[in-house]
């Protein structure tokens, strides 16, 4: 049975994606070395996520249910990390649910935190690139005004906790503070390691890959790619599959995508109070911090530029016009021939020999012979009925 079970839960955008990145990319070693059990991969996780929250893109054909995923968790006789940055979102019944599964093991709830001058915008944006047709205005407007109570429940650490936290004891809930800009890029690795035991130095720890973010012009531009689309690509597979793959990545995020964009100063204040009243809340509520719950304030609030809303028709039409060329290009890119590798001439001395064995042979043993049986090429051998 394992003896502990670290449940990472995300918020999404809070540095999930690097985790699991120096997670997956140091698995044999982890288990190896440390006894430390990444189960399987990724896919897994995120399918046995979507089997436990009953979410219409969990594909049954996967094969990968929580309980499947637990059943492997239980079973490894040391330590397991499960991380999917969509468990989070789970409802308080669906969390009983994953906790319960995990039998006798000592269950650890893993949740990050990030400022939300940060997350917001970045949640909108996400939020597009997974199909949604929102303004920015209507996103931040429906947040700020609690008509969009999932953001606070699906993003928010102080409420995830809540739900997640209150499940096991105090001493094995826990809120990892995502660092600012410019800290060491190992610094939220470091903070992670140090929750779940991992030694110092065991893992061989990439820079984080950039997660490209999309300027103004070009998430205005997918939006409304998104409302042309109709019934056409669904969420979320056939999305990924076909838009995200071949419009987002292969020509959005290769733009300069020079057009930063931020919640604007008009509220600054509301988000600064927000921040304030988060930061005491998860102060007042006993868990174990990874970081400063200071870094959840907002510091140095930028001038932003113009939002997605505000731009000129003309950016927007620029910027269509420049997705359009780039889409050509990706297509001749698609249709070009794929060259075949170089052959090693070592390898191609060798086939030639066994080729000239094998031609060699032919001839001696079947030239002008019909052989349909073994037993008739060995004398004495009696041939099948």
């Amino acid at each position: 049975m394992a003896q502990r079970v670290f449940l990472h839960i995300g918020a999404p955008k809070t540095g999930s994606t690097y985790i699991q990145n120096v997670l997956w990319g140091n698995a044999d070693t982890l288990r190896d070395r440390a006894g430390v059990l990444v189960p399987h991969s990724l896919y897994a996780h995120d399918q046995a996520m979507a089997d436990l929250r009953g979410v219409a893109w969990h594909d049954p054909d996967s094969g990968w249910t929580w309980d499947r995923l637990a059943a492997m968790a239980v079973a490894w006789p040391g330590d397991v990390v499960i991380s999917s940055e969509g468990l989070g979102a789970a409802t308080s019944e669906q969390a009983a649910r994953a906790v319960a599964s995990l039998g006798g093991a000592e269950v650890h709830i893993i949740v990050a935190g990030r400022d939300l001058w940060r997350t917001l915008p970045s949640m909108w944006q996400q939020s597009i690139r997974g199909r949604s047709t929102w303004r920015f205005e209507d996103f931040l407007s429906a947040v700020e005004h609690g008509r969009y109570q999932a953001f606070w429940d699906e993003h928010t650490a102080d409420r995830m906790l809540r739900r997640w936290g209150d499940l096991v004891p105090p001493t094995q809930r826990h809120l990892i503070t995502v660092p600012p800009a410019g800290a060491p890029h190992d610094t939220l690795w470091q903070r992670f390691a140090g929750v779940t035991g991992i030694p110092d130095g065991l893992c061989t720890v990439a820079a984080p890959t950039a997660n490209v973010s999309l300027g103004a012009a070009e998430v205005e531009l997918l939006r409304r790619v998104n409302q042309a689309l109709g019934d056409l690509y669904p969420h979320r597979v056939p999305y990924q599959r076909v838009v995200q793959k071949h419009l987002v990545d292969a020509v959005l995020k290769q733009r300069a995508n020079a057009l930063r964009f931020g919640i604007g100063a008009d509220r600054a204040a509301w988000v600064m109070a927000v921040a304030e009243q988060q930061i005491e809340t998860l102060r007042a509520y006993p868990c174990q911090v990874a970081g400063d719950l200071e870094e959840l304030r907002p510091v140095a609030i930028p001038a932003d530029g113009p939002t997605p809303d505000q731009l000129p028709e003309t950016k927007v039409l620029e910027a269509a016009i420049d997705t359009i060329v780039g889409m050509l290009g990706h297509a001749e890119s698609l249709d070009r021939p794929v060259e075949p590798p170089p052959v090693n001439p070592f390898i191609r001395l060798r086939n030639r020999a066994a080729g000239g064995v094998k031609r060699r042979l032919r001839n001696t043993v079947t030239f002008g012979t019909r052989v349909t049986d073994p037993a008739e090429r060995v004398p004495g051998a009696r041939p099948r009925a």
